[in-house]
């Protein structure tokens, strides 16, 4: 008599579309990669997951269920852990008297069914799911991605090493513990440190009308992470306002402040901004961890020749260097990578900043604050009388700025600062387009570097896929669609996601004699462009990001959503 497996593989084979040598190929897989041979099949094109389980079903005689119209139960949570659940892709779907059922997707996992009866001591009743509902289901249930209690962010926390860094004075009359009783004090502190866990960069508290959503921003992308009861909001707003020394009498305009957590001996900086809203004050604290900052560039993700080139250029004892590229793109991370390299006791490093992101000992660092006419440009223009060798400045917003910027990296100080550009090339034209005498701009400016940040293929689960026709045809003419392409599969480290970490894409524009004759010439950002990737060999955006497909550290989704639209 044939086994299940034999019955399916013999069932694929009389199918006019597949080879013994594709199935051979599949059972290989199977075996030395030591994933599910439904699987292996589904990746091998042999058959897709909707036809496997209608196979599956008939060959087995065991009912199936559509999970997308399933709600999980959450008592079922406590009869099946999250490990054995995912290691063998079972849902628990329901428990009556000694029985149990469970859906899963892999009819030739024989051990699952027996671990789970010895690890329940109640009989198990199988019915079959797709492989993908079923990861959902898991998702819903455990709640990957998703919301959780307090409770279950709390687990297995040691909270003795964690502690506010106060700056206050005594008289100041706000003691850091005074929001409330302990169980609030310990909320927030366990919402900012399950955030340094999952490696935010942000957390976000935003009320609704119920209650209070709290989501992390991990990798450039928000996730819900769990709710607040609408009873506890105003605790816990009071608790961070005071936390940030910032006036807890006042509810109805934007505020801002910031604070310091030592977690482990490790001090982590956080900005926190409030905005009045409909349903009560939106908190976003930003994670400020002053260790990415003495890293390098290198470790950044830039490629070497982008670390070679900046380093040429951070070294030179006057003139410009500009960072662009949108909101999020990691700008600033650049400028103060580059500011702690350059930190050294014979140099005066002055910055002015809106706001001030991170605090670096050993810079004289200004904040911008319009409401008093301390702007960028008045900030600038009185730090030149300072004397300084290097000045940052956060952002050239307007003409003022930028001529006093330019003007001072003509008299001898380095100026770096950021801009609002798709590309290097159009920072060039920017700067004329905000009235600055295009011989200015020739003369002052050294290097343009724009970037994008890019997320990176989980290393834990990384695999190699097939990538669909449709995508392909985006790529086709740049790259050998013969080579191997690869995705994140998803695990307990990605949080399910397929990416852990991001790396810097950069396009560096080196400012040199015919590029200064093009600027002064009135030629556009797209001429200049084109010759510097023609005459300087120049590596945009686009370039660099199918350069990192092809070494198999990004996904084509990834290079399409962040590097598309500078596609040459």
């Amino acid at each position: 008599m044939m086994t299940v497996r034999e019955k399916i593989l013999t069932a694929l084979l009389q199918r006019p579309d597949v080879t013994q040598a594709a199935l051979d190929a599949a059972v290989a897989r199977h075996r030395t990669e030591g994933i599910p041979l439904s699987e292996a099949l589904i990746r091998h094109g042999l058959i897709d997951e909707k036809e496997l389980l209608i196979l599956l079903v008939r060959e087995l005689r065991i009912p199936s269920i559509d999970l997308r119209h399933f709600k999980p139960d959450e008592k079922l949570k406590d009869l099946v852990p999250e490990r054995i659940a995912r290691q063998y892709q079972i849902v628990p779907l329901a428990s009556l008297g000694d029985g149990v059922t469970v859906a899963l997707s892999d009819p030739f996992n024989v051990f699952a069914v027996d671990d789970l009866r010895d690890l329940t001591g109640k009989r198990i009743d199988v019915v079959m799911g797709a492989a993908s509902q079923i990861r959902e289901a898991l998702d819903k249930l455990y709640h990957v991605g998703g919301q959780s209690t307090v409770a279950e962010v709390s687990k297995n926390m040691d909270m003795g090493d964690f502690e506010i860094v106060s700056e206050a004075r005594e008289e100041d009359g706000q003691d850091t513990d005074s929001s409330g009783e302990a169980p609030i004090i310990r909320m927030v502190n366990l919402l900012i440190k399950e955030a340094l866990r999952q490696r935010a960069s942000d957390i976000h508290l935003e009320p609704t009308e119920g209650q209070m959503r709290v989501r992390y921003r991990v990798d450039g992308v928000l996730q819900d992470i769990l709710e607040i009861p609408r009873e506890s909001q105003g605790a816990v707003i009071v608790r961070i306002k005071i936390m940030a020394r910032i006036d807890i009498t006042t509810t109805q305009i934007p505020q801002d402040g910031r604070f310091k957590m030592r977690v482990s001996a490790k001090e982590v900086d956080f900005r926190v901004s409030i905005l009045p809203t409909s349903f009560g004050p939106k908190v976003v604290m930003r994670v400020l961890d002053k260790a990415n900052l003495s890293v390098g560039l290198e470790h950044l993700g830039f490629s070497p020749r982008a670390v070679e080139i900046m380093n040429e250029y951070m070294h030179k004892p006057y003139g410009m260097v500009l960072v662009t590229g949108p909101t999020g793109s990691g700008k600033s991370t650049t400028l103060y990578s580059i500011i702690s390299k350059l930190n050294t006791v014979d140099r005066n490093i002055i910055t002015v900043e809106d706001p001030v992101e991170y605090l670096v000992e050993g810079l004289t660092q200004i904040e911008v604050r319009a409401d008093i006419g301390l702007t960028f440009a008045a900030g600038l223009r009185s730090i030149l009388r300072q004397s300084p060798d290097i000045v940052m400045v956060g952002e050239i917003r307007d003409n003022e700025t930028a001529d006093i910027a330019i003007k001072a990296s003509l008299t001898g100080q380095l100026v770096l600062s950021t801009l609002h550009t798709n590309d290097a090339s159009g920072a060039l034209t920017r700067l004329v387009d905000m009235d600055v005498e295009p011989f200015l701009v020739a003369s002052s400016l050294l290097l343009v570097c724009a970037q994008r940040l890019a997320r990176k293929i989980c290393p834990h689960c990384k695999e190699q896929v097939e990538i669909p026709p449709e995508a392909l045809k985006r790529l086709d003419g740049h790259l050998d669609l013969n080579m191997k392409f690869y995705e994140g599969r998803g695990c307990d480290r990605c949080r399910q996601t397929g990416y852990l970490g991001r790396f810097g894409l950069t396009e560096l524009l080196v400012v040199d004699d015919t590029v200064r004759e093009m600027l002064l010439a009135g030629r556009s950002s797209d001429d200049i462009k084109k010759y510097a990737r023609d005459g300087q060999g120049m590596r945009t955006l686009w370039d660099d990001a199918l350069a990192r497909l092809a070494q198999g550290q990004v996904t084509v989704a990834e290079v399409l959503r962040v590097a598309a639209e500078d596609e040459a």
